[in-house]
């Protein structure tokens, strides 16, 4: 049987395993580190992925601007890949930035070919000085950034 993978507002009750994923990626270099009061404070701009009323995904959302928001956080649990869920994270908070009136969704990422299969295009990252003085201004990488920029404009 093929598992079935839901999304769903993140709350309170989320913090703990929120955590726990993103801590992994970070831990590998490829997510930035947040603390559990920070998930606290950000938790309504988080979604997240379950199977088996488990957590196995999660994303966010956050507002760069008037009109763009960029999504983070973007990762899942080991073991769970190939069924979709980064798909259907991504699928749902693109609605959740439509229904905030926001048309212009970025990212920064190592996983080009997977946004690119989600309608996004490379650009030049410099075109995101919102990016550069929220996050990257503290960010180890500042000065010698790989990650790619990705963008798609929604209608």
């Amino acid at each position: 049987m093929q598992a079935v993978v839901t999304c769903r507002k993140a709350g309170t009750q989320d913090v703990e395993a929120l955590f726990t994923l993103i801590e992994g990626y970070a831990k590998q270099g490829i997510m930035l580190p947040r603390s559990r009061a920070a998930l606290e404070r950000m938790i309504h701009t988080f979604v997240v992925a379950e199977v088996d009323d488990v957590v196995v995904g999660c994303g966010s959302l956050f507002k760069l601007g008037t009109d763009l928001v960029e999504i983070r956080s973007l990762g899942m649990t080991d073991g769970y890949r190939g069924l979709g869920i980064g798909n259907k994270l991504v699928e749902f908070l693109l609605q959740e930035a439509k229904e905030q009136g926001l048309h212009k969704v970025m990212a920064l990422t190592y996983a080009v070919n997977f946004f690119e299969r989600n309608g996004f295009h490379v650009v030049n990252k410099e075109i995101f000085p919102e990016k550069v003085w929220t996050d990257c201004v503290n960010c180890a990488k500042q000065h010698a950034c790989d990650e790619i920029a990705v963008l798609k404009v929604l209608n």
